[in-house]
């Protein structure tokens, strides 16, 4: 079922057109990063979306409400984080969850319980924030953002300043809710933790977005990876593209299809490359993304 439909979303601020027609949609379960440059219109799209901004022209959907429509409907099954967490240092985690729940109507302590086992919290949610580590103080603004029980959770880079196994507590927290039907929106410069996080792919550069698909489809696109282990690379950085790469001394990374990687070994031959090893591998949503971007990286 569609829980997020974006629609043609336009906004300028002045006469600079930050959002040119974006379109995309999430379904239950579904987590989606939402990746681009900086200045590509990330930030403000997941505003208009949250009505935080107005847009100029198009439509958001949200569990079947329009936001210009029906706001409160909208988003009252809505949870976000924008930028960073606000939770106060000098109440306990539990003391900032009863005052998130305040705003909220029918909100029980049940509920409160169940936000704080969710995101495994229970031995120091009475312990005072400040006393948080930094994943701990987004585990619990992420607990404030699900205690009006969501079905979609929009996060705006998660990710930063968490250690390796701050990482692995946000994935597993999501992956669980995605498992509940609960659809999620992250944005994060970090590629190379988004890969294991979602199962869809939205790139979005100067206002426009350019690519909306599964995270398997967007690493087909264009050809495949191959690594090729040669007896040198001295001399080989004039046959390669933008989105090729040498690794090392011995090995060299190309996006090519079949034929191409065909014609590029014979290439090597030519040149008294000796050539020990051909091996397929997966792309990596950061070379994905370059290939899609057109050699743009991620600032």
């Amino acid at each position: 079922m569609n829980i997020l439909k974006v629609n043609g979303l336009k906004k300028k601020f002045g006469k600079k057109e930050v959002l040119k027609g974006v379109t995309l949609e999430i379904n239950e379960g579904d987590i989606l990063a939402f990746i681009g440059p900086n200045g590509a219109g990330k930030t403000t799209t997941i505003k208009c979306i949250l009505g935080l901004q107005k847009m100029d022209e198009g439509e958001v959907l949200i569990n079947g409400f329009d936001i210009k429509h029906d706001f409160v409907k909208a988003i009252e099954r809505v949870g976000a984080i924008v930028e960073a967490p606000d939770v106060y240092l000098y109440l306990t985690g539990y003391e900032n969850l009863k005052m998130q729940a305040s705003y909220y109507k029918n909100i029980k302590e049940e509920d409160i319980t169940r936000v704080i086992e969710l995101v495994g919290l229970e031995k120091r949610i009475h312990d005072k924030v400040s006393k948080y580590s930094l994943g701990m103080r987004q585990r619990l603004g992420i607990a404030a953002a699900l205690i009006n029980n969501p079905r979609l959770l929009i996060l705006d880079e998660p990710t930063n300043g968490l250690d390796p196994e701050g990482i692995k507590n946000l994935r597993e927290l999501l992956h669980k809710l995605a498992n509940t039907g609960i659809g999620v929106l992250i944005s994060s410069h970090n590629l190379s933790e988004l890969e294991s996080f979602c199962n869809k792919v939205c790139i979005i550069s100067k206002g426009e977005v350019i690519s909306l698909k599964t995270i398997n489809e967007i690493k087909e696109i264009d050809g495949a990876k191959y690594i090729i282990k040669v007896n040198k690379t001295k001399g080989i950085g004039k046959l390669l593209n933008t989105t090729d790469k040498i690794v090392d001394d011995n090995h060299i990374a190309v996006i090519k299809d079949e034929e191409e990687v065909a014609s590029f070994i014979k290439e090597l031959v030519l040149k008294n490359i000796k050539i020990y090893e051909v091996k397929k591998e997966e792309y990596t949503l950061e070379e994905a993304f370059i290939n899609v971007a057109g050699g743009k990286k991620i600032d």
